[in-house]
């Protein structure tokens, strides 16, 4: 026992040597040196360096390789984290705030007469939190449908335009996929990403989890017919390719890497996507496209996700980082995410202009009216409190491949998904006693 916790004591100073030698310089040329956890983006480079030519007195970083959020809150604890990280959805901002590495901004935000509310609605759930604010928002994101130009002009078939619905865009994606003479797919008429099934959800009204988040409700019927729906453009319509096919595609070379770049080497009429894919799509020198709003269900509500970034609590240098959410609040920095097309900038108004309509380096991109309508239609992802949303889309992205490759109904999968994650909760409940009193609370409220 004795040589147990000599061993455990060597090994936490071992630890602590190694955390005191990676902890980021606090100073670069004598100004405080800011360290921002974020993906590496190459559009980030241009955010720093604007954020830095504004701010001379303060030297801002990238870190793009801590950015998982336990990796975040362990660190931060341990006095060796970040000053800025970012957050993308709901439950990670409870997690952070709950564990006391979120630093509260709301008066500071007052202080600097910056309004929440200006922000554009559905990136508020990213950013507050019972009522008290912790960020302002890093960018949003709302997909439509991207088409082909050249490929419509071709088929002399007219461009989509919204609002519309999918029964209108089966049609016209069964007549634009395209068949060589032994009948295999040349040309798809429609791809989309599964991860975004949740866009197609929200339209039949279906929901992740109670209005409480006390209960995964992803096997109501609503939900299922949504699911069904993308498993119908695989195998009853056949418009998308199944999985064996999207293979068959990665083998043939050069633009197998997913759907942005097979949309972008022709290979599909239409795609559904978001105004960000243009940082890739722009490198595609002969692509005409265009956008047009996303078809919708029985509601025409359409999935935002984007992402904030909040401030350590535990920094020191806490009100040389709040510079940087002040930073995001500018219209300097929201016309610098509106011309990347790194989604769109978080403050709504600075999309009601001009320059943002119609790019002057990009004078093509006659779509952009469509992201910001979009934006308006859309809903923030629900969450739940009581349940790490990283293992709860890892349980339902499981299920869904099975969907995908034709293995599981969608009613099977997503009754499966539904009790995995209530079996979670319940985990949850055990380990966490404050939780546990704010879901007896919650389930108490409940009507029979």
């Amino acid at each position: 026992m004795r040589l147990f916790f000599s061993i455990s004591l060597l090994c936490l100073l071992l630890l602590s040597v190694i955390a005191w030698r990676i902890q980021p310089k606090t100073e670069t040329n004598g100004k405080p040196s800011l360290v921002w956890v974020s993906d590496d983006n190459p559009a980030r480079r241009d955010q720093i360096t604007l954020f830095n030519q504004l701010h001379p007195q303060t030297s801002l970083r990238l870190d793009p390789g801590n950015g998982a959020m336990e990796k975040v809150i362990v660190q931060s604890l341990g006095g060796v984290g970040p000053d800025l990280f970012d957050c993308y959805d709901g439950f990670q901002l409870s997690a952070y705030v709950r564990s006391g590495v979120a630093w509260d901004v709301t008066d500071a935000l007052k202080r600097l007469n910056l309004d929440i509310t200006s922000v554009w609605k559905p990136l508020q759930n990213y950013v507050v939190y019972d009522g008290r604010a912790y960020g302002v928002g890093t960018n949003i994101a709302t997909d439509a449908i991207w088409y082909n130009k050249d490929i419509f002009d071709a088929e002399g078939v007219p461009y989509p335009k919204g609002p519309w619905h999918w029964d209108d865009l089966v049609k016209l994606a069964q007549r634009m996929t395209k068949r060589g003479a032994d009948g295999r797919v040349e040309r798809y008429g429609f791809m989309c990403e599964w991860w975004n099934w949740l866009h197609f959800v929200y339209q039949e009204g279906g929901r992740v989890y109670t209005p409480d988040g006390t209960r995964c409700i992803v096997d109501s019927p609503e939900t299922i017919k949504a699911v069904q729906f993308l498993h119908d453009l695989i195998y009853k319509y056949h418009v998308v390719p199944s999985p064996v096919e999207e293979a068959a595609m990665s083998t043939q070379g050069g633009w197998g890497s997913g759907v942005i770049t097979r949309f972008g080497a022709g290979k599909a009429a239409m795609a559904l996507g978001g105004r960000w894919w243009l940082c890739t799509l722009r490198d595609y020198k002969n692509l005409h496209m265009g956008a047009a709003e996303s078809p919708y269900s029985r509601l025409r509500v359409f999935r935002a996700y984007g992402k904030a970034t909040l401030i350590n609590s535990r920094s020191p240098r806490r009100e040389a980082a709040l510079q940087f959410l002040a930073y995001q609040a500018t219209q300097a920095y929201n016309d610098l995410i509106n011309s990347q097309a790194d989604g769109l900038g978080p403050v709504a108004r600075f999309t009601y202009s001009d320059t943002f309509l119609h790019n002057p380096r990009f004078p093509q991109e006659d779509q952009n009216a469509v992201w910001r309508e979009a934006t308006l239609h859309s809903q923030a992802d629900q969450i739940s409190p009581f349940v790490n949303g990283q293992v709860a889309s890892r349980l339902i992205t499981k299920q869904l491949d099975l969907v995908k490759s034709n293995q599981k109904t969608p009613a099977e999968a997503m009754q499966t998904a539904a009790k995995q994650i209530n079996e979670e909760i319940a985990k949850t409940l055990e380990q966490d006693p404050s939780l546990r009193q704010r879901y007896t609370s919650l389930v108490s409220q409940q009507k029979p």
